[in-house]
């Protein structure tokens, strides 16, 4: 599958926004090595600090399916930015966590920009479970 063929999927997920506040819409797909995918939108409330970006909708949506960090292959977010769309700091950090340090993270806008980059590289120095020790 292409990049232009996922940053599509993660489109898709767009649609399923609830952004009335921001009107920031936000997409993702999470693929699995298996080929499965799933879904994120942004979801907003009029509690902001309640909302739930499109990044870790998706990555909940696999883990609930029983999917792990092992499992999964790609992570693509999309928004209508002038740049690539890039996720937040709190995502980042759930990234860090739950997707693989070299799997591939797609960052796009809906005019076909595409950046291709890792966790690794968004985030070089995460907080992680050895930092509770």
């Amino acid at each position: 599958m292409t990049n232009e063929e996922i940053v599509a999927l993660a489109k898709e997920g767009r649609k399923l926004s609830y952004s009335p506040y921001s009107h920031f819409a936000v997409g993702a797909v999470v693929i699995t090595k298996d080929g499965k995918q799933y879904f994120g939108a942004n979801i907003e409330n009029a509690s902001y600090p309640l909302c739930m970006c499109a990044e870790r909708n998706a990555l909940y949506n696999a883990y609930m399916d029983g999917y792990k960090k092992n499992d999964l292959l790609v992570l693509a977010l999309v928004a209508d930015t002038d740049d690539v769309c890039t996720p937040c700091g709190a995502c980042r950090q759930v990234i860090s966590e739950l997707f693989p340090s070299d799997g591939k993270i797609i960052m796009a806008n809906m005019n076909g920009k595409i950046k291709e980059t890792t966790i690794s590289e968004l985030l070089p120095f995460a907080f992680d479970s050895s930092d509770l020790q």
